[in-house]
């Protein structure tokens, strides 16, 4: 059951990055987090993520702004590593409090507890229309490497930033996808690399063909929405989705999941 699950999520998640403003990696970390602690969940999606990212590449890769690629990929590397390093960090941390209810003891844990404050704003912020109209210049793009990598190697948030960021940076539209598509690639190499040791662990190893079988719907997720739907936004979807993902957060971030 858990197999559906995740394979279900993945591919309506797959396909709704072309949809709405979310991208494959927000909708997907909170299911597999209802099976896998979170740091292996942030592990295990960055696989998925990472791999439909690559069968993206070879769709729309070429069409990618070298220079743009430089500008905005070197300091997302770099960022993205750190990202990652704080959250293994935060998940050898201590728990911050513990309480009990209806004879159950649940743990706030520091990990848990930041991908559900980043979770829960990065929802938010996708339903803000002030943040839906957000571009910075050119210029900035440094900085957007930095704000995507980051985000990208704590929580797998690297869309919202690198979208922001990208959308004035004068490409045209199969520029912008290709674009995007690589500097999520380079993000998740990084990212990987510190994640190895999570990928490692009897929760990871033990359910190989959890990964595997995600992979496969979200390439399936990808092919569908590439054929069915141009760029669009679905209003209601996004208001569903959110709301989802607040209930989620509210779990982690209290430890009841």
């Amino acid at each position: 059951m858990d197999i559906l699950i995740v394979c279900l999520a993945a591919l309506v998640a797959s396909a709704l990055t072309l949809f709405s403003g979310f991208g494959m990696g927000t909708l997907l970390m909170p299911v597999f987090a209802l099976f896998f602690p979170v740091p292996v969940a942030v592990a295990q999606t960055a696989v998925v993520h990472l791999l439909n990212n690559i069968f993206k590449a070879s769709l729309f890769g070429r069409n990618a702004d070298k220079g743009v690629l430089l500008r905005f990929g070197l300091p997302a590397l770099v960022a993205s590593f750190l990202g990652a390093w704080i959250l293994l960090s935060l998940a050898q941390a201590s728990p911050l409090a513990t309480y009990s209810l209806a004879g159950r003891e649940f743990e706030i844990q520091p990990v848990k507890l930041t991908i559900a404050v980043l979770m829960a704003t990065f929802a938010a912020l996708e339903l803000w229309p002030w943040f839906q109209n957000l571009a910075f210049d050119r210029r900035y793009l440094p900085l957007g490497g930095i704000l995507s990598g980051f985000f990208g190697g704590l929580s797998g948030h690297q869309g919202a930033m690198r979208s922001a960021f990208l959308i004035k940076s004068g490409l045209n539209k199969e520029a912008f996808i290709g674009t995007g598509v690589l500097l999520a690639v380079i993000v998740d190499l990084s990212r990987m690399t510190v994640y190895a040791g999570l990928l490692k662990s009897t929760d990871a190893l033990g359910n190989p063909a959890t990964v595997i079988a995600a992979t496969l719907a979200a390439f399936a997720g990808t092919f569908l929405g590439a054929r069915l739907v141009k760029k669009v936004t679905i209003k209601f979807l996004q208001v569903i989705v959110s709301v989802m993902l607040f209930l989620v957060a509210l779990g982690l971030g209290t430890g009841l999941l």
